[in-house]
């Protein structure tokens, strides 16, 4: 991706005929074909910069790219030590909100995720020519919680109320060719592969993120292998949160997509609020850029197209449940494998809702069972997530194993390293013979960086010591991650709020969450018993009451799996707690807490936990409630010793 369609310094910008400058401008363009209101928006910019410019030395830029955004910056324009990051509205005589966001969205792109930009002064800038002028707090400009504002007349002024006289000069040669190294979220990530984009040009190139393009290298060879030899092979790849194991599959998927499409490759997930989020995430975004084309289409014309790539592995599952027949799918990425239905759950679901009452292969065995009708090669991919089981009759990583060993010796199995070495992969010495003695291991499986929480690669480890009670491996990964992560404490929830709002800027998403279990929560206004959309609440605006922005509606583990929001508020829950440096784990069953003694179940809840607290990109607040002595279902025992064990770990209560 050509990172400008023009650069030069303001001098020789200046000297250059206007004509000139628009060709360049034009010949560099993507599509090659512009729209009217391009051209003359372009032909608009030039002429007010020239006449603007003409008492300022720097270097100047037009339509910079911003990746992870798959957008570009109208202007950017290096003078002095500060990188002015400009976006045009030609003819407009208001400062949008949509378009105050836009650019500090860019301006905070640069700040993350561009090397050169990290030390660098931004300074976002709206120009709407026929606005009226308006002052801003210079300091708010610069700490990018609202930006500068200039219509045609004062963007020369309003430049120079940033400038220090006799301040370093940035070199304009290492800022342009510094690094940019992205870290999209899933919808992102999903929107500009949908687009065609390579994986390779919206996430990071630097190695803490180079196990992804190793990791669908590799499957692809597999795929390649089985289907020149005839096999069946299955692929386990397993990764830390937030490694990009879903990003993973969407990229294989479409891989295969472009590479045969008679393989006929597909995602699934059974995460419902995942599907539902990308889905409308696609349609939403097809939509917009046909509209910005002058094209039409329908949302549901969009919808239809979003829906066939992503899909819901429970229809696959029940189309062919109707037939005997081997599936059209050749390659299937299965997202969170490790959620599929033991033998039990799938026996009881199948007798309930599908009349079947002698239904006896658990969800692995039956996928299975299905891609083994092929009569000559497939290929199944299951992403694997350690620890994160967090529902009644989810089988894990074992049931696909054991299916495998008992009904499957002649597929061919790869897996990760990690599943032997990592106790949250498997516990039975059985099944991990099985895979040394009839798998092939690599390492490249494993995707052991997470690239959710780009601030810092240490927050799921620090998570993991944090979970399994040890203080001083938890005090010393915190002291590592807590000035680049922040993770804060309140027992006050209105301040939590407020910390989330102060923390976020442009369009960061900021939200609420909590345990499904944690019922109690009620009393202090949140209701983890109230459903919500997820694709409202991940999707939608800040003025949409319904978004995770308001503040109102809380996303549960069920709703946040696999997704991600920018600053997160945890709300802790009386259903897990520490007690004499111990877990204890509680169900609420009337009027009354009851313990939970089964190992499994207890697994699912610190489960629960582990997902809710690797869910922010940036950073999170915790809020323990006081406890009540008047309610004997909210005890100060119940949050106290777990508040004061944060405390020791070295978390600052705000």
């Amino acid at each position: 991706m050509q990172r400008a369609y023009y650069s030069d310094s303001i001098e020789k910008f200046l000297q250059t005929d206007s004509v000139k400058i628009y060709g360049e401008l034009s010949s560099n363009h993507e599509n090659k074909t512009l729209d009217e209101l391009q051209k003359n928006a372009w032909k608009a910019q030039i002429e007010i910069l020239k006449e603007q410019l003409k008492t300022i030395e720097g270097k100047i830029y037009f339509e910079f790219a911003i990746p992870r955004m798959g957008k570009r910056v109208d202007n950017i324009l290096i003078i002095k030590n500060i990188a002015f990051v400009v976006e045009f509205k030609i003819g407009s005589n208001k400062y949008d909100k949509n378009a105050l966001e836009q650019v500090i969205d860019y301006s905070i792109d640069l700040k993350n995720f561009h090397e050169g930009s990290h030390n660098l002064t931004l300074i976002p800038l709206l120009i709407s020519t026929e606005a009226e002028i308006v002052e801003e707090d210079l300091h708010s400009v610069k700490k990018l919680q609202m930006a500068a504002k200039a219509n045609k007349h004062n963007i020369s002024s309003i430049i120079k109320s940033f400038l220090t006289l006799g301040s370093a000069t940035i070199d304009h040669v290492y800022w342009e060719n510094s690094i940019y190294k992205p870290t999209p979220t899933i919808v992102e990530a999903a929107q500009a592969l949908y687009k065609g984009h390579n994986v390779k040009e919206i996430t990071r190139s630097d190695s803490g993120a180079i196990n992804l393009s190793r990791t669908s290298s590799y499957i692809n060879s597999i795929i390649e292998f089985s289907k020149q030899n005839s096999k069946k092979s299955i692929c386990f790849i397993t990764g830390v949160p937030g490694a990009g194991k879903t990003l993973a599959g969407l990229n294989i998927a479409v891989d295969r997509m472009k590479t045969d499409e008679d393989e006929h490759a597909v995602f699934l997930s059974g995460n419902g609020p995942l599907v539902e989020v990308l889905r409308e995430a696609l349609t939403r975004d097809e939509v917009k850029t046909a509209k910005a084309k002058n094209l039409k289409i329908t949302k549901k014309q969009a919808a239809i197209k979003a829906n066939a790539f992503i899909q819901n592995i429970h229809h696959f599952r029940d189309d062919n449940l109707k037939s005997s027949r081997a599936p059209i799918e050749k390659v299937v990425v299965f997202d969170e494998a490790q959620r599929a239905w033991t033998l039990d759950q799938t026996s009881s679901f199948m007798k309930r809702k599908k009349g079947k009452d002698d239904f006896n292969m658990s969800e692995p065995e039956f996928l299975i069972d299905v891609m083994d009708r092929h009569i000559d090669w497939c290929v199944i991919i299951c992403l694997i997530g350690g620890g994160q089981e967090i529902n009644t009759g989810e089988a894990g990583l074992e049931e696909w194993v054991v299916s495998l060993s008992r009904s499957f010796p002649d597929w061919s199995v790869h897996y990760s390293t990690s599943i032997i070495s990592d106790k949250n992969y498997l516990r039975s010495v059985k099944s991990k013979l099985f895979l040394e003695n009839n798998g092939t291991s690599n390492k490249d499986l494993h995707l052991a960086v997470s690239v959710r929480s780009f601030r810092s690669e240490l927050l799921s480890k620090f998570i993991q010591e944090l979970l399994d009670l040890n203080l001083k491996n938890a005090k010393l990964l915190y002291e590592k991650i807590h000035e680049l992560y922040p993770i804060v404490l309140t027992r006050n929830l209105e301040i939590a709020k407020s910390w989330l709002k102060d923390q976020s800027k442009g369009t960061e998403r900021i939200g609420v969450i909590a345990s499904s279990g944690a019922r109690r929560l009620r009393p202090l206004g949140i209701d983890v018993k109230n459903e919500i959309s997820a694709s409202n609440w991940f999707l939608n605006h800040k003025e949409d009451i319904r978004s995770s922005y308001f503040l109102e509606d809380v996303a549960t583990e069920f709703d946040i799996q696999g997704l991600e929001i920018d600053w997160s508020c945890v709300a802790w829950g009386a259903n897990f707690y520490v007690e004499n440096m111990q877990w204890r784990h509680q169900k609420l069953k009337g009027t009354k807490w009851q313990n939970i003694n089964v190992e499994i179940h207890q697994e699912y809840l610190k489960n629960t936990y582990r997902v809710l607290l690797t869910r922010a990109r940036q950073g999170m607040v915790i809020y323990l409630p006081k406890g009540d002595a008047e309610d004997h279902t909210r005890l100060h025992s119940y949050y106290d010793e777990t508040y004061q064990y944060l405390k020791n770990v070295g978390l600052v209560e705000i």
